[in-house]
């Protein structure tokens, strides 16, 4: 069997336990290195045998998946956060399903989750925002032209942005054209949950100055909205003038 598992947004002890289990059985273990943190390999049985994928192809991932399965072993595909936001994960499974080797996925705490745990705060507050989108910028992945960031940005809601830490000038200017003002609340987060975590609170305007001054380039999630301000409106489940299914109004 091949896990496609989600290592977590960085820190060691935030992969579920699931995953954590199966890491501890694998027989291989492929993991993104470049932004996987080493220390959960420690999870890891001495005779794991362990490859970064940070250098290999796609077709070279499949290749050694399929020859430890086919001996028999237990392999762990390690993804950042969870395989399903930016995990490129549907092209392995392709290929597995042409080989006929069979997979499961075990879902991971995204970054855009550890990202919101350090800060202390909530993406849907009632009044401010009930939806969060999660995109990133053109770069040499190019995005669908009505997922500009600008068209994005005129809904007002949550932005959480991946992948555009190195391009905060552009980001930045799309921002204002979809509607954002200039003094909009947003937050660098470089490295969520990971022990050199760094968080810069800014403003849609000073995004890409932030980010130089605090020598931020990658690595980093962009958050952007008025959910990181301090107006927000109670929430409706725990007023006692408000009846629901499990418990009745208070009488005035």
């Amino acid at each position: 069997m091949v896990y496609f598992v989600g290592a977590g947004p960085g820190a060691a002890d935030l992969i579920t336990v699931r995953g954590a289990e199966l890491l501890k059985k694998a027989d291989l273990v492929i993991y993104a290195g470049s932004l996987v943190n080493p220390e959960l390999l420690r999870y890891t049985k001495k005779s794991c045998k362990i490859l970064n994928s940070a250098a290999m192809t796609l077709e070279q991932v499949a290749a050694a998946m399929v020859a430890a399965q086919e001996a028999g072993g237990l392999v762990v595909r390690l993804h950042t956060g969870d395989p399903s936001i930016y995990g490129a994960v549907r092209e392995q499974m392709v290929l597995l399903d042409k080989q006929k080797i069979p997979y499961q996925v075990v879902a991971g705490v995204s970054s855009f989750c550890g990202a919101a745990a350090s800060l202390k705060t909530e993406y849907t507050l009632p009044g401010v925002s009930q939806t969060v989108i999660i995109s990133r910028m053109a770069g040499r992945t190019q995005v669908p032209p009505r997922e500009e960031i600008a068209q994005l940005a005129s809904h007002g809601a949550t932005m959480v942005l991946f992948l555009s830490a190195g391009l905060l000038e552009t980001l930045s200017s799309e921002l204002q054209q979809g509607g954002c003002p200039p003094e909009t609340p947003a937050a660098i987060v470089y490295k969520a949950t990971w022990p050199d975590e760094k968080i810069v609170r800014t403003s849609v305007a000073k995004l890409a100055s932030a980010a130089t001054e605090n020598g931020i380039e990658k690595t980093a999630l962009i958050l952007v909205g008025n959910f990181l301000g301090d107006g927000f409106d109670r929430s409706k489940l725990y007023d006692p003038s408000f009846t629901h299914g499990f418990r009745q109004a208070e009488r005035s």
